[in-house]
């Protein structure tokens, strides 16, 4: 079985010079329809209730972010490691009720806690902003 780290070499022999011409070549603006065309593919799979499609298809959808990363860490941007790093951050920092000290006792109150922290950090980012 393959790991997370095989999928990230395998991304980055895709992009060497080593690798696929058509992978070599894509940027961010030439990948956003193929996002947006795996994202569709999760939704239909949801629809129609195929799990074993479901599981293709966030494969892709986890495909586009690694390549998404890869051409970022290409640009000295940023690098999956920091996409993991900051959803692991957002989560933790979201979800105060599972890994702090607050409660939420039914799903609408982890919600309220949710988009509370968001809009929190939100105004926080304008004031920062010039």
């Amino acid at each position: 079985m393959y790991t997370f780290k095989d999928l990230v070499d395998i991304t980055n022999k895709l992009r060497s010079e080593e690798g696929c011409p058509w992978d070599r070549e894509q940027t961010h603006e030439s990948l956003k329809k193929h996002l947006e065309e795996e994202s569709r593919e999760v939704f239909c799979a949801i629809d129609n209730k195929d799990m074993e499609n479901l599981c293709e298809e966030l494969g892709d959808v986890l495909f586009q972010v690694m390549l998404h990363s890869q051409i970022a860490k290409e640009n000295h941007s940023f690098s999956i490691d920091d996409v993991v790093n900051g959803v692991c951050e957002k989560m933790i920092r979201r979800h105060p009720h599972v890994f702090g000290d607050k409660k939420a006792i039914s799903p609408e109150e982890g919600e309220a806690l949710w988009k509370a922290i968001k809009m929190q950090e939100k105004a926080c980012e304008k004031s920062k902003k010039p």
